[in-house]
């Protein structure tokens, strides 16, 4: 560990452009955190300029408005299929006699912009699709705001062997918040980090209680408005155990001092505990506004980014123990950082099939975390010091989301059976 700061921005990597205006790339841009990021930008026409965008392809009207709006100049889709329609989209958006912006299809058109000429490059997409856009962002020098967890998390060691000291701004919000708490301290004073979790639609329940869960109950959140991926993850708390492991690889703090409570009001998005007993706690009203604030601007600041607190009303902040029972994915997650190698990435990749399965009435609740750890037992322990390559980290995926999708086959038919 080192005994320096949270790590903060190196100097050339604060470069804005000559109207004081930051450039800016977003991938996923008509996602969760792209949609909010866009709001933030129009908001504050005098801080940013989008100068690209791109989606997976299934909302070309949206994209085709947010270009306009952002009068982007390239845009791009990684379903070549969808390239038609983003282009006649444009053509009726766009007035006559303006010119289009360029369009780029296909699975690696996000890594294109990653690395085209910009201050800084938005990561939201969702999944580990998002790792080649982030080793690319990374190797062509740009800043990265990094919401896209599985990319850190499937592809930690390439990605911490391209990542300049603060290259990584993180916009998750429990990261964000520790990413600020740490800047108040040195790195040696560190005792422990401490993330919270709502708890999900379900805190409170036994195991058994959440066998027959349904997917709309599933998909309601008490606080916070997510795409379907994350919320599942949040249900389950697999978001939890890949923030710690995403915790562990930003900030080099080992595993057994990295803590977990639930906090159900989600007022209180992570602390920073320091040896001579302080406590530093990051919080706002439920909102991604002021961490996608933090990952845009940083070192500065947006103001009203996110909605402040009126302290001048009364409220009451809860903090309980994960129930470790119930939602077994922390310990699990705990378990695969610690083995490294590509053990994450078969938990990242298993999950995300097994919440596919759930989500289409394959797969019941419990079975998610069941399947995973199947999978990640399957796997097996990694050879101690194994180097890791992008190729391993695909196939072990590949293998990973196959035997997830057989296992889940074996589930849904002995249930009909």
């Amino acid at each position: 560990m080192s005994d320096s700061p949270a790590p903060l921005a190196d100097p050339h990597l604060l470069f804005d452009t000559a109207d004081g205006r930051r450039d800016l790339v977003i991938l996923g841009s008509t996602g969760s955190i792209g949609t909010q990021a866009i709001d933030l930008v129009l908001r504050n026409p005098d801080r940013f300029r989008v100068t690209a965008l791109s989606a997976a392809g299934g909302r070309t009207a949206l994209l085709a408005e947010q270009a306009h709006l952002l009068r982007v100049n390239t845009v791009a889709v990684a379903d070549p299929g969808a390239a038609p329609a983003l282009r006649e989209a444009l053509r009726e958006r766009y007035g006559a006699g303006e010119p289009l912006p360029e369009i780029l299809a296909g699975p690696d058109a996000a890594a294109t912009l990653a690395a085209s000429e910009c201050h800084t490059v938005l990561n939201g997409i969702t999944g580990s699709i998002g790792l080649a856009p982030t080793l690319a962002a990374l190797k062509a020098g740009r800043t990265l705001a990094l919401a896209n967890k599985e990319s850190l998390i499937v592809g930690g060691p390439l990605v911490k062997a391209l990542a300049a000291p603060g290259q990584i701004i993180p916009v998750d919000s429990e990261h964000a918040a520790l990413f600020q708490a740490l800047a108040a301290g040195k790195r040696a004073d560190v005792r422990k980090l401490v993330v919270t979790a709502s708890g999900g639609p379900f805190r409170g329940r036994t195991r058994e209680e959440l066998a027959d869960v349904t997917r709309e109950q599933a998909l309601t959140h008490p606080t916070w408005a997510m795409g379907p991926v994350i919320t599942i993850n949040s249900a389950t708390l697999v978001n939890k155990g890949l923030e710690v492991i995403e915790a562990h690889l930003l900030y080099d703090i080992p595993f057994d001092r990295i803590e977990v409570v639930v906090h159900p009001q989600s007022y209180v998005h992570s602390m920073v505990e320091f040896t001579d007993g302080s406590t530093l706690a990051q919080a706002t009203p439920p909102d991604m506004g002021g961490p996608i604030a933090i990952g845009l601007g940083w070192p500065e600041r947006v103001p009203d980014a996110a909605p402040a607190f009126d302290w001048s009303k009364a409220s009451t902040w809860e903090f309980f123990p994960l129930d470790t029972e119930a939602f077994p994915s922390v310990g699990l997650a705990r378990h695969v950082g610690t083995l490294g190698s590509t053990a994450p990435a078969v938990f990242n990749a298993a999950n995300e099939e097994c919440v596919d399965a759930f989500l289409a009435g394959q797969l019941p609740f419990n079975g998610i975390m069941d399947t995973v750890t199947a999978v990640v037992t399957e796997h097996g322990t990694p050879a101690p010091g194994t180097p890791l390559n992008l190729g391993d980290v695909l196939e072990a995926e590949t293998w990973a989301r196959a035997r997830a999708r057989e296992l889940s086959a074996k589930a849904t038919a002995e249930a009909r059976a």
